[in-house]
């Protein structure tokens, strides 16, 4: 649906989750100074980019981040057939929703253990799994289904942004075929527009079918520098437009602002202790120390929780729908 259309319907605001603010009128105002044909910022529409960070910032990242459940999961069987692993860290500390413990190792260390306890499976496999597990799975803390704690006003952005011709990617430190077995349904950033966190693979014949397996070797860490590195290498185009949450989006975030012309870097600060939680630099796994001091000093927009979005779920207010249709748990496997 383009912007005119929007218009033609009564939704003359296209970000209606968002309060007036610096943050918002800086979003509005890139996206008409790169789709105004003659203006000196104009980017023709295959080269409008727009790359957003997943976890904590297109949907919740606390406790955990989400993938680290379906390996809590998914352990719960390999446990139950090695039960020396309940002995050994990180497997004790995953078996016993033990999340202090879990955040002390860090994130490298954190990704490792989660890919590693998917190793094994086909894409096909690991996609069944995924979405099966997404269907019910239940946020330990906030009592809603994982796949509803995604932040409606990123929705409405992503929405807006593709409305004027960019293309959305994820680029996340997130495992790559977890965020890739429901991205093109809850957000419409189809797989091929995933980047993230891999295990190594190797292709085997499964009943004369070529198939990718996965191995439990960590293949690329999608975090600070590699963001720019894989943005490189698979977008082949600097973004017009960054989004992140946390340290490890800096890298990310710099190399937007820093081409030609004119471009956007938006920080999100987990600031809503009621509505969502609040933490800063006491989040191990995610901190945020340095973007906010680079924010502040080029002056990317920080988008407040509390005071830049009116709702922060899509059911928080009206009674409006959980999550995706797709993600029914009535919906046949």
């Amino acid at each position: 649906m383009t912007v005119v259309e929007l218009k033609e319907v009564g939704l003359d605001d296209p970000l209606p989750s968002w309060r007036p603010s610096g943050a918002k009128s800086a979003i509005l105002d890139l996206v008409d100074a790169v789709t105004a044909a003659g203006s000196p910022d104009f980017v023709p529409p295959g080269s409008r980019i727009a790359v957003f960070d997943h976890d904590g910032t297109l949907w919740a990242e606390r406790p955990l981040p989400f993938q680290a459940f379906f390996a809590q999961h998914r352990l719960a069987a390999v446990a139950g057939r090695e039960v020396t692993l309940r002995d050994r860290q990180p497997y004790q500390a995953f078996v016993e929703s033990d999340y202090e413990v879990i955040a002390s190792f860090g994130k490298r260390e954190v990704t490792e253990f989660i890919l590693a306890i998917h190793a094994g499976m086909t894409t096909e496999e690991f996609n069944r799994a995924a979405s099966a597990w997404l269907r019910n799975a239940r946020h330990p803390e906030l009592g809603r289904r994982f796949v509803d704690c995604v932040y409606q006003p990123q929705l409405e952005l992503l929405e807006h942004l593709r409305a004027n011709h960019f293309k959305t990617f994820i680029v996340s430190c997130g495992g790559l075929r977890f965020i890739r077995a429901f991205a093109d349904v809850v957000y419409g950033i189809p797989p091929e527009q995933v980047i993230g966190s891999s295990e190594r693979s190797r292709v085997e014949l499964q009943e004369g079918r070529p198939v990718v397996r996965g191995l439990p070797e960590m293949g690329s860490f999608d975090d600070r520098d590699e963001k720019v590195v894989n943005i490189d290498l698979h977008i082949g185009l600097r973004p017009t437009l960054a989004f992140g949450n946390s340290d490890g989006d800096l890298r990310m975030l710099q190399y937007a602002t820093d081409g030609d012309g004119c471009r956007l870097a938006l920080l999100l600060h987990h600031d809503d202790a009621e509505r969502e939680f609040a933490y800063d630099r006491d989040f191990r796994l995610s901190p945020l120390d340095q973007a906010m001091k680079l924010a502040d000093a080029r002056g990317w927009p920080v988008v407040s929780m509390m005071r830049d979005w009116t709702k922060i779920f899509r059911d928080e207010n009206k009674g409006e729908p959980l999550g995706n249709p797709l993600f029914s748990s009535t919906r046949a496997g």
